[in-house]
């Protein structure tokens, strides 16, 4: 049975990290279904088109390339469940993989209609640096009836919302680092009030 990973992020921007993670699914996968979405726990994104951009960019900068990694931002939805139906329809005999970074797990058991959403994927927690994976809330998730697995895989200590804060170069690809200098994006957003002279 062809196995596939899902891999949705929000992608603001996307890092080094997510790029490595994707690697390694590659690696894992007869394929990665990538897609950028907006979250609806999050406010003042930049637009989807541009974050969508961005992960088309970081996928083609792999390297050795890879040919089993695809945007799918037609998989793209704030909510998860209705990804996964899109995703069902679009490769309806395959085994789907969630992918979920390890600081979302706690917050996974609130998701709209979670236990309809972990019976139709198998679930692969990525461990995150600053996020352990506790027990407990892995049991939780396994009481919803989630088939868990955690990924032999630690994430870089990147993140997009440390690129915001700070303008960290580091966390970003050349080609990611230079479509936003292009397009001037986050030019102000999440920087300090102080720094931004509103009067």
């Amino acid at each position: 049975m062809t196995t596939i990973a899902l891999f949705g992020t929000s992608a603001d921007p996307p890092t080094t990290g997510h790029q490595t993670i994707i690697n390694w699914l590659s690696q894992h996968f007869d394929w990665v279904a990538v897609w950028a979405s907006d979250n609806p726990f999050k406010s003042h994104q930049t637009p989807l088109e541009h974050r969508a951009m961005m992960l088309r960019l970081l996928i083609k900068d792999i390297a050795p390339p890879r040919y089993n990694i695809g945007l799918h931002q037609e998989l793209s939805s704030p909510w998860t469940l209705e990804t996964v139906e899109k995703a069902k329809s679009l490769w309806p005999d395959a085994e789907l993989t969630l992918i979920v970074g390890s600081d979302l797990v706690k917050q996974l058991p609130r998701w709209y209609r979670v236990e309809d959403l972990l019976r139709q994927v198998e679930l692969l927690v990525v461990p995150r640096p600053g996020s352990p994976i506790e027990e407990i809330s892995l049991g939780e998730l396994r009481n919803l009836g989630a088939k868990v697995a955690i990924a032999s895989l630690n994430g870089p200590n990147v993140s997009s919302t440390a690129y915001r804060q700070y303008k960290d170069p580091t966390t970003l690809t050349p080609t990611i680092e230079e479509y936003i200098d292009r397009e001037q994006l986050y030019e102000c957003q999440d920087a300090p009030r102080e720094k931004l002279h509103i009067r």
